[in-house]
């Protein structure tokens, strides 16, 4: 009597399995759908600047296997609600979008929230039974590392250049003179006009 509950529960268990399996897995010698096939276009290992809070776009297709577009398929995005993320243009961590006649979907409107860092957004399509996954690499970073100040930066690098150069042209003269040593083909620095 106490085997009875258990194979009970087995044979419960075995029947609530086989109603959440998809219709192709509980017929014997049916074929799994085909996958399908997720290509950024546009958007992986994009650096957004979180000082500048600017709206990103990102461009996700989707393919069948035999990498024709699929139109119509659900495209849902999904950023980390904790750390470096984005918010999508609906002000969520998540967004689904249909792709168009082309199988294209366009995010627009990512903003990177204000913590610096990588991190992945999961990307998922599915369409008439047939699902496909991805993954998105994304920096949040500030200033310089966003690429918002790099003619200040190359400025800087040339300064230092300079400087590290005019410092080996005295050091070089040897005469205690800390006037710039003479090129040639140049007059020579005197104090006097």
């Amino acid at each position: 009597m106490r085997g009875y509950p258990l194979r009970g529960f087995i044979a419960l268990g075995l029947s609530t399995w086989l109603a959440l399996q998809p219709a192709w897995a509980q017929v014997p010698g049916a074929r799994q759908p085909e996958e399908l096939r997720i290509v950024i276009v546009e958007g992986d290992q994009a650096i957004l600047n979180v000082r500048q809070r600017v709206a990103r776009e990102a461009i996700i297709q989707v393919e069948d296997e035999n990498r024709k577009p699929v139109a119509g398929a659900l495209l849902t995005l999904t950023a980390p609600r904790d750390g470096a993320s984005v918010i999508f243009s609906n002000g969520l961590n998540n967004i689904t979008l249909t792709t168009d006649g082309m199988g294209r979907a366009v995010v627009r409107g990512m903003r990177p929230n204000n913590v610096q860092g990588r991190f992945t957004i999961r990307i998922t399509a599915v369409k008439d039974g047939m699902k496909g996954s991805a993954e998105m690499q994304v920096s949040n970073a500030a200033g310089t590392a966003a690429g918002g100040d790099v003619s200040m930066k190359l400025i800087g690098s040339l300064a230092a250049a300079g400087a590290a150069a005019a410092g080996v042209a005295v050091a070089a003269r040897g005469d205690g003179n800390k006037t710039p040593a003479q090129t040639p083909g140049t007059p020579p620095v005197s104090g006097r006009p």
